[in-house]
């Protein structure tokens, strides 16, 4: 490492520093966390570590969620859920079987192709699960929890070396400049029975640490110009009293922000905005709070500490009485200028996944909505999501989503981390990928 990377390393890992305080224990906090993870290990397939893309109605594993578990499972070593050694095991049995997969252009009988994984895989095969897309965003959150194993399992012994070696093996074999498909953005994804779909990243949304990866590749790197070519699709708006990045849903605030810290380094873009990412998600979520608190839709519940609109489940349509309100099953939920879908339900991930922009308006709401609708928590955290004004056609009312997402668990037990202690974002600081990716981004 040249003298240049060691000085970058040195500022990121002192990056936001300013900003962070000794957090007094919270037990509540704590025990979210502890159900939160055991969501993960529980479910996590032994045999070959992919993480069901929801539960208990599971149809077949997200490779996303089995990104996020990988990274979780550093949370669960931190706080002494599991022992070291039962993390390691875990972690190599997923990544021996996502590497001896097959992989190629056939439309059946793989899990990928040019590196890339598909978005769901059938559980017990690893196989394509029908017909959905090889996906770019997907595969850069599977190979972001397996970059912060990576670098967090560091010991000088045989099973954490196999570990890093078949981590770096897959991060390495991820084609990124394939997926730009000759463009200055990069595709959403990929087809073998059509090519790449029509879609590609851009405007702000949760494709940073997507971006950041492709770029700080060795081994297939895009070009460091494509960060700026995204960030000239941005939308920069004021809206609810607050002048930021625009993007609806809250996820797209998060993810990225579960593994890399922006606190206190800027590209070109947010040099020009005078804030960094950090300071901008908050502000999505003080958005996010403001609508949910004004509740323009008049829907039941919504308040200072019942509020949160991201992607989630919702109730659908096929038991509601009330034809005058259409609701949504899963779908992009959010509020931004030019952005509006609303349908009452509510998903504490959206809380959840804030936690460290916002303590002071995300913890009390998770306090209080446990508190108040107890239906909303089980041995796994938060439910999904819930509506309280869904009129259902037998007369009931609230509609409360049977299923629990591997994609909205992950942020709540990464993002309580980071708040409490930082460890994510300190792994991702020490992986040379990361950083190169930044610096070529042009962070300072």
């Amino acid at each position: 490492m040249n003298v240049k990377n060691i000085l970058f390393s040195f500022l990121l890992l002192f990056a936001g520093s300013s900003n962070a305080q000794n957090k007094q224990k919270d037990p509540f906090l704590d025990s979210l966390s502890r159900h939160t993870f055991q969501f993960f290990w529980d479910l996590g397939n032994t045999s070959n570590g992919q993480i069901p893309d929801r539960w208990p109605n599971e149809t077949f594993s997200s490779i996303a969620a089995t990104g996020f578990g990988l990274a979780g499972y550093i949370v669960g070593v931190e706080k002494g859920y599991i022992t070291r050694q039962q993390a390691v095991e875990r972690v190599l049995t997923t990544l021996r079987f996502l590497k001896q997969l097959p992989k190629g252009p056939e439309k059946a009988g793989v899990a990928g192709y040019k590196g890339f994984f598909y978005h769901f895989l059938y559980q017990t095969s690893g196989l394509r699960f029908k017909e959905v897309e090889l996906s770019t965003i997907d595969t850069g959150l599977l190979m972001a929890g397996i970059l912060a194993c990576m670098s967090y399992f560091d010991q000088d012994n045989p099973s954490e070396k196999e570990l890093r070696q078949l981590a770096d093996q897959l991060y390495l074999a991820v084609e990124w400049d394939w997926a730009m498909d000759g463009q200055e953005v990069m595709s959403m994804g990929w087809h073998p029975e059509k090519g790449f779909i029509e879609s590609d990243w851009e405007g702000y949304n949760e494709a940073m640490v997507l971006y950041l990866m492709a770029i700080g590749s060795p081994s297939h790197p895009i070009p460091a110009s494509s960060w700026q070519a995204w960030t000239k699709t941005y939308v920069w708006r004021s809206h609810l009293g607050q002048d930021y990045l625009n993007f609806g849903p809250l996820f797209g605030h998060q993810y990225s922000h579960c593994f890399v810290d922006f606190r206190g380094i800027k590209d070109d873009y947010m040099r020009a905005k005078g804030i960094d990412y950090f300071e901008n998600s908050r502000r999505a979520t003080l958005a996010n709070h403001r609508y949910c608190s004004i509740n323009p839709g008049a829907f039941t519940g919504y308040s200072p500490l019942v509020w949160g609109l991201t992607a989630c489940d919702g109730p659908g349509n096929r038991n509601n009485a009330d034809p005058n309100i259409r609701y949504m099953d899963y779908g992009a939920r959010g509020v931004a200028y030019g952005y509006l879908e609303d349908d009452g339900t509510i998903a504490p991930t959206a809380a959840g996944g804030s936690i460290p922009f916002a303590p002071e308006i995300c913890i009390p709401a998770l306090k209080y909505m446990k508190h108040t609708y107890p239906k909303i928590y089980n041995q796994y955290g938060f439910i999904d999501a819930f509506n309280l004004n869904y009129q259902h056609k037998d007369g009931t009312t609230g509609w409360y989503d049977p299923d629990q997402l591997g994609i909205d668990q992950g942020p709540i037990l990464l993002q309580i981390a980071n708040y409490e202690s930082e460890i994510i974002w300190k792994v991702m600081k020490k992986n040379p990928y990361i950083q190169k990716g930044l610096q070529l981004a042009g962070f300072k």
